[in-house]
């Protein structure tokens, strides 16, 4: 497939030029349904409130806010979309051009009509009581503090510019459509950034930077968003020199040849078999990680934290359906199990007993007892694939919420009013890590990661790691072939329910106390949006949705880096969660052998078409390589 597909297209020797098609030869009811369909998202999202909560974060000071953005990415996106072909082995594969461009300021220009007749409409009738997000701050805003009319002209030719931006990407090179997608990301994320950039500039003494950068209002600057723009192209052309420069294909291929020689010696630690590429990239990410919380402030400590804590979760979680491909809905059980552990362990206000055992001693407990949850969670369920597995791990993780809810169990979990007064953590007599202080929480968040990083890594590449794999592409098979697959299940659960284990005990010495409602259902959901957006089975892909999702939008009860996002970040969550499994299955950073199960069919499919079309060139003589067949 040469364009959507997971393989590129094998080439032919020769090929003749793509041929191109009249301006207004038009796929015009693709182009109808996809204006009508962004016409009533665009309604929605203004009817939703999105412009007017997110209009009070200003991105580039004075002319743009995330108000404004809440309602120009969608046109780019649904444009772009529009533009998109579908070309297999055989078919032509036109030249993209002005027809393209045509296309997609054609679709942004009728969804922001949609715009234009809400204006207009709410102007001119009074539908305010059905219509309850309706307000005169959207009103200004759409109609851009100016008029109704006015409002209504200039959003169909916003749309059609930005449309024709979106169905340009597809008529520039691949280069340049690249470069002006990150150019795009990285002022945004420049702006998104901001209360970082700043913690970061006070800690290194250099605040005149981010004065620089940012306006009073907290927006990136005219020149400042120049800057970044320029410096990004400036990056990518770099990079794109050095990748072609002779001399770097030479280093490559010396590199490589000394990573295979050292490779096959499967006698020294998994370290020094690494490519030494791999090792000092390694080394230097692990030295950022610890030296950058010492410049951070406060505020982005605590954020970083409770990624942290997400990502614990994930990789546990990452473990149990990423790789052994058992859907688990009730995840959030082992995070309470971890939790409530500690908490009657350690604190002295615990209703029933109180040994107030030292943080550690208790962590050791509520991993036993994550490992026997894991394992009464895992063996009633472990003959169930499928929808019956997950709706019946769904159901444990509410039983498990529930019982510390229920009367029964009040005089040792004290019902709603929770455990209090839970003590930080001790280390070694050295220091003492309470919340409060956050750089403190955060190194011991990166400790436990960095285990739970090893742990996965080293399973994944082991013996069960492969047993578990092989039972998520098909157990029926695994277990054909030798696989047991009830034992590799079980540790599974066992090993998910430790690593998140090591999150709820971190989280009850870090608040000082638990609560039921902290582990309600949402917690599992938002673990598992996390794993599948950013690679289900890949570790850098579970990392990176985490620092994502949780960095950007926060956590269920946790706020992220924009906290207008609040009220509407599970609806995001959902809207993330459909389009990834649409459009990118596999996740943001997936890992190789988890993308070919995903696409084995594609792979199929091109296999078969470059079958058929290898047939036709040698029954034609080879005359047919350059253009489709009829």
């Amino acid at each position: 497939m040469t364009e959507t597909g997971y393989f590129p297209a094998t080439q032919g020797a020769t090929e003749a030029p793509a041929p191109r098609r009249r301006l207004l030869d038009q796929d015009w009811p693709k182009l109808l349904r996809a204006g009508a369909i962004l016409a009533v998202g665009q309604v929605f999202i203004a009817l939703s409130g999105m412009p007017v909560t997110f209009d009070r974060r200003l991105l580039i000071d004075p002319i743009l806010s995330l108000g404004y953005l809440s309602l120009l990415w969608l046109p780019l996106v649904v444009s772009y979309w529009v533009g998109r072909e579908q070309v297999l082995e055989g078919m032509t594969a036109y030249a993209k051009g002005g027809r393209d461009v045509l296309a997609g300021a054609m679709t942004a220009l009728l969804g922001n009509a949609g715009l234009a007749l809400l204006v207009v409409g709410i102007t001119h009738f009074d539908i305010r009581d059905p219509l309850v997000n309706w307000s005169p701050q959207l009103l200004g805003i759409l109609e851009f503090e100016e008029s109704v009319w006015l409002g209504a002209l200039i959003w169909p030719a916003i749309g059609a510019g930005t449309g024709a931006l979106g169905g340009g990407l597809h008529w520039a090179s691949s280069r340049i459509s690249r470069t002006t997608v990150i150019v795009l990301l990285s002022v945004f994320g420049a702006a998104v950034l901001e209360s970082v950039i700043t913690d970061l500039t006070q800690g290194f003494h250099i605040e005149a930077v981010s004065e620089w950068l940012y306006g009073p209002k907290r927006g990136l600057t005219y020149p400042a968003a120049i800057v970044v723009a320029v410096a990004v192209v400036g990056v990518m052309t770099g990079l794109a020199a050095y990748r072609a420069s002779p001399a770097r294909d030479e280093r490559a291929a010396r590199g490589e040849g000394a990573a295979t020689s050292g490779g096959s010696d499967t006698t020294r630690p998994a370290w020094r078999r690494m490519p030494t590429r791999r090792l000092v990239n390694l080394v230097l990410t692990v030295a950022a990680i610890v030296v950058l919380p010492l410049f951070l402030g406060r505020l982005t400590n605590e954020l970083l934290a409770n990624v942290g804590l997400f990502i614990l979760l994930a990789l546990g979680l990452n473990i149990i359906v990423g790789l052994a491909g058992i859907l688990d809905l009730g995840y959030v059980a082992f995070f309470a199990v971890g939790g409530y552990s500690v908490a009657v362990l350690t604190s002295p206000g615990s209703p029933r007993f109180d040994p107030e055992i030292p943080w550690f001693g208790a962590l050791f407990v509520a991993m036993l007892l994550a490992g026997l949850a894991g394992l009464f969670i895992g063996a009633p369920v472990i003959r169930m694939r499928g929808d019956y597995l997950a709706i019946v791990t769904l159901g444990f993780g509410e039983i498990i919420r529930v019982l510390l809810l229920s009367d029964w169990l009040s005089g040792t979990f004290n019902g709603a009013q929770g455990i209090t007064n839970i003590p930080g953590v001790e280390v070694f007599g050295l220091a003492t890590v309470r919340g409060f202080e956050p750089r403190s929480v955060l190194y011991l968040v990166l400790v436990f990661c960095a285990i739970a990083v090893y742990v996965s890594w080293r399973l994944e590449n082991s013996r069960i790691g492969r047993a578990w794999m092989a039972i998520r592409e098909d157990e029926s098979v695994a277990e054909a072939m030798g696989v047991d697959t009830v034992s590799a299940k079980l540790m599974a659960f066992v090993t998910g329910a430790v690593l998140g284990s090591f999150s709820g005990a971190i989280l009850s010495a870090k608040v000082g106390s638990v609560f039921p409602h902290s582990f309600a259902i949402i917690v599992s959901i938002v673990i598992l949006v996390v794993v599948i957006f950013g690679g289900m089975g890949n570790i850098p892909g579970v990392i990176a949705g985490a620092v994502v999702l949780i960095g950007i939008l926060g956590g269920p009860n946790q706020p992220g880096l924009l906290q207008e996002f609040a009220e509407y970040k599970i609806l995001i969550y959902g809207a993330l969660l459909v389009w990834m499994m649409i459009q990118r299955s596999e996740g943001l950073i997936p890992s190789v052998r988890r993308a070919r199960e995903l696409h084995i069919d594609e792979m199929n499919q091109d296999a078969w078409l470059r079958a058929q079309a290898a047939a036709d060139d040698a029954h034609n003589g080879g005359g047919n390589r350059g253009g489709g067949r009829p």
